[in-house]
Order: C-alpha cells, then sequence, then structure tokens
C-alpha cells in the first residue's frame, strides 16, 4: 500500500494509523534493585472510534522506559516477566559482561513467566543505546518491547534540548489490532516483517514545538524489526556527530540518513523553519516522503549560532592492531527467495531448500542454517580480528556483533567508523575488524530478526 502519514484505512486488511500511546516515554531513575517488567499494556493507536489496541511492552508502555545514566555509572534493573512466553533482555550496543548479554542458550537461560533475572552493569561508553527482548524477537519486538538506553557525556554538548526519537512501524489490522501473522515464511524468506504504520515514540502523528534557531540533539533510534529508514531534513541543518553510540572524529552535514534496523544516529541539528511553519525528519519511500516527526516552529529567541558542533569525547574502545598481521575469517550470507541456495546443513544433514523452508529455515551463515556448535572464531582477548562479509543473497542484511564495536575495512588501513551494526547490501562484499577485548560468547546475526530466526546467526569466542 502506499504509505501516508496521514492514511487511516489500508489495503489487504493492514492498515496505516495514528498511534497515541498511553504510558509515555518516561526516565527511569538509576536506582537498586530498580524493576523493569514485561507485560501487556494497551495503546491507544487509533482514533476514538476503534478500540484501543494490545500491545507487549516494558512497563506496560510503548516505549520502555528511558533509562538515563552518566557514563561509567552502574545499571541494576530486576527484570521481572509477567509474559505469556519466556524472554530477556538484551542491552544492544553496551559493551558489556557476558553474563548480562541476554542471549538464551548462550549467555543466559530465557526467564519464564512470572520469573524473575537481575541485570546489572557498568557503563563504560556515553551514546545512544537501546534495549529489547531476544527470545521470539521476531514476535516480542514487534509487540512493543523495547526501550532507549542513554549514556551522558561527562559534559553535555552546548544545545538547547536532547530528543530520543525511536522510529518504528508496526503491522496493523483493519480494527487497528497488531497483525497476528508473525512467522510467516513470505516474511522470514523475503525482507522481514515490514508493517503498514510509522511511530516515533509510539505516536503515528509525533509533533513537538522548537523555537527558531535553536540548536537541538536529535537521537535517532530504528527498532523496527526490519524496516530501513531513508531520511533527511526539513527546516533543519545539521551534523551528524555520533553512530551507533560511538561519536565521529569529525562531524559531518547531516543530508540523507540511512538508519537499518537496530542502528542508532545522533545528530545536532539547527531549526531554521520561519516561524509559524513547520521542520520536520522525512522519511523517503519508493512511494513518496512523509514526515515521521515535526516540530512546530515558534518565534526566535536567540541568533542561529555561527559555528559547528565539536566533536563528541572518544569512548575507550581499543583501536585495532596492524590489519595486515590480523586473522581474517569469512562469513557467507546465502538464502531467501529469488536467491541461489539450494541446501544448508541443518540438524547436521545437508537439507534442501524446500525442506528447509516447512521447518522454518530461509537462510545460511556459511552454508548453516542454525547456530553451530564450534564458533565462527575463537580469539584470544586483545587480539584483532577481521570478518569478510559475502552477502550473495538478493536482500540487504543489518549485521550486528554483541559485546563489541568495530570498523569497516574500507581500503588496507582506511577505516570507517565505529559502529555494532552494519547494512551490507545484496551482492556487497563487506570487511569489520576489532580488537576481541571482551571474554565470553558473543552472538554475530541479522538484525532484521526474522532473518536470525531462520538461519542468520553465529557466535564468537573470546578468551581470557
Amino acid at each position: 500500500m502506499k504509505l501516508s502519514r496521514r492514511n487511516l484505512l489500508g489495503a489487504m486488511g493492514a492498515t496505516g494509523i495514528a498511534c497515541t500511546v498511553d504510558g509515555r516515554q518516561g526516565i527511569a531513575a538509576v536506582t537498586s534493585k530498580t524493576r523493569l517488567e514485561a507485560r501487556p499494556g494497551t495503546a491507544r493507536l487509533a482514533p476514538a472510534e476503534y478500540e484501543p489496541t494490545p500491545i507487549w511492552g516494558y512497563d506496560g508502555g510503548v516505549p520502555g522506559p528511558t533509562i538515563r545514566v552518566r557514563q561509567g555509572e552502574r545499571v541494576d534493573r530486576e527484570f521481572l516477566n509477567n509474559l505469556p512466553q519466556a524472554s530477556t533482555i538484551h542491552w544492544h550496543g553496551i559493551r558489556i559482561d557476558n553474563a548480562m548479554d541476554g542471549v538464551p542458550e548462550l549467555t543466559q537461560a530465557a526467564v519464564p513467566p512470572g520469573g524473575t533475572f537481575d541485570y546489572g552493569f557498568i557503563l563504560p561508553d556515553a551514546g545512544t543505546y537501546w534495549y529489547h527482548p531476544h527470545n521470539r524477537t521476531w514476535e516480542q519486538l514487534a509487540r512493543g518491547l523495547y526501550g532507549a538506553l542513554i549514556v551522558e557525556e561527562p559534559e553535555a554538548p552546548d544545545v538547547d534540548r536532547d530528543e530520543v526519537l525511536l522510529i518504528d512501524d508496526w503491522r496493523l489490522t483493519e480494527t487497528a489490532q497488531i497483525a497476528e501473522n508473525f512467522g510467516a515464511m513470505h516474511d522470514w524468506s523475503h525482507g522481514g516483517r515490514i508493517g503498514n504504520w510509522i511511530t516515533v515514540n509510539g505516536d503515528g502523528y509525533w509533533t513537538s514545538y522548537a523555537r527558531q534557531n535553536d540548536r537541538l540533539r536529535l537521537r535517532l533510534v530504528n527498532p523496527s524489526n526490519a524496516r530501513i529508514f531513508n531520511l533527511s531534513l526539513k527546516g533543519l541543518s545539521g551534523w551528524v556527530i555520533a553512530l551507533d553510540g560511538q561519536p565521529l572524529s569529525k562531524p559531518h552535514p547531516a543530508e540523507t540518513l540511512v538508519l537499518a534496523p537496530a542502528q542508532r544516529v545522533d545528530l545536532i541539528v539547527d531549526v531554521t523553519a520561519d516561524a509559524g511553519t513547520e521542520a520536520s525528519l522525512v522519511s523517503h519511500e519508493r512511494g513518496g516522503s512523509y514526515a515521521v516527526a515535526v516540530f512546530r516552529v515558534n518565534k526566535a529567541e536567540a541568533e542561529r549560532r555561527s559555528e559547528g558542533p565539536e566533536a563528541l569525547p572518544a569512548n575507550p574502545v581499543p583501536e585495532t592492531g596492524p590489519l595486515q598481521s590480523a586473522r581474517v575469517v569469512d562469513l557467507v550470507m546465502d538464502g531467501g527467495a529469488m536467491g541461489g541456495m539450494r541446501s544448508a546443513m541443518l540438524n547436521e544433514t545437508d537439507t534442501d531448500i524446500r525442506t528447509l523452508v516447512r521447518k522454518g529455515k530461509a537462510w545460511a551463515f556459511n552454508g548453516h542454517a542454525e547456530m553451530t556448535d564450534t564458533p565462527l572464531l575463537s580469539a584470544r582477548t586483545g587480539e584483532t580480528v577481521r570478518i569478510r562479509m559475502d552477502n550473495l543473497s538478493r536482500w540487504p542484511h543489518a549485521i550486528h556483533l554483541h559485546g563489541h564495536h568495530f570498523r569497516q575495512v574500507i581500503q588496507e588501513e582506511r577505516m570507517g567508523p565505529l559502529r555494532d551494526t552494519l547494512l551490507v547490501q545484496s551482492g556487497e562484499v563487506a570487511e569489520i575488524a576489532f580488537v576481541a577485548d571482551n571474554p565470553g560468547d558473543w552472538l554475530l546475526h541479522c538484525h532484521m530478526v526474522e532473518h536470525a530466526a531462520a538461519g542468520m546467526m553465529t557466535w564468537l569466542k573470546v578468551s581470557s
């Protein structure tokens, strides 16, 4: 369907619906044994003539509470699972102790309904992060289980306001309910579960106010199952200052922004729209462009700043050693609709593609459509490693590494910015390098979460 910010009803029983949510985004205090509860709730996603939509949310809201702490501080949360399914919390992008990473069968047992688990860890890096489940992620994430984790720098940049914008999509029915077709093989073998209505912080009409010449920090987070957002600014002029929580050494102008699932972009923007008009964050798709977030602009109270922002202080992420001597491993991505994969290993058996699909598998890493018993690589603490990723499929993949940040190797010894999630396009070969400095067993997977469930998961072992 053609997606429009103002559409209410659409074709094929799926609806684009205005979204306002009970229990707005709040800031959770950092106290010992603060509880974070996953539970069913309701959200007023549609106009008043519709019934509220049942959702799953942390503390019953969408998004869950924003956890805001300072760099170097500790977060302690007692996770209470009051969902009808087992669940965990993964603290996305945090270089965390392995036991706190929230991956069932790799770092912890999944927390059963009614159960609890204590998460506690230090925040080593400032930046924009988020949290979400890692059990049946393809369903629990789509029902609304996510929230922001903001780690503030010792000295904040000079801005008038700091806004966290979680940009999500929902698949809704004509009655404003979440479509229950989770696990649909068409989604799993194609681009993933793509929704039909866009929200910001759980609101399809997200609107705020700003003054002309205000300088804002915008923290953009993509918690969607599979949608890649292509964004631009209207009535705003600004700079990209960080990617996936990690500061850029030199801010660069914010032009077209590509935000793949799980990625984050931090911007500093000046409001350039005239008073009485609107400034907006605009999403571009094949069906056209539409505003996902709007600032209604009031009269200026100050002159526009003439200087651009300074770079944020770097985080203590170790830099790689010489790349020539680093060990290189290959990660071949294959499968999916219209692809050339004819078989893959499943339960240690070479299995044809038709049988794989019947068993819910459609993708493979290095010819395996499942997590293997042996890791993709075993590294010593402090070792520099390189992973060469070859996307043979017809679909893009957002590859996320747990517990570390990496740089893309653009040319030998020429490196991209630090990230934890890299979008690899169809037919693309991309290489990353990082220091394996965090001991434990770490997941590496596609963050189009249906792709991960259908075979695109592996792991790394880092030994001290």
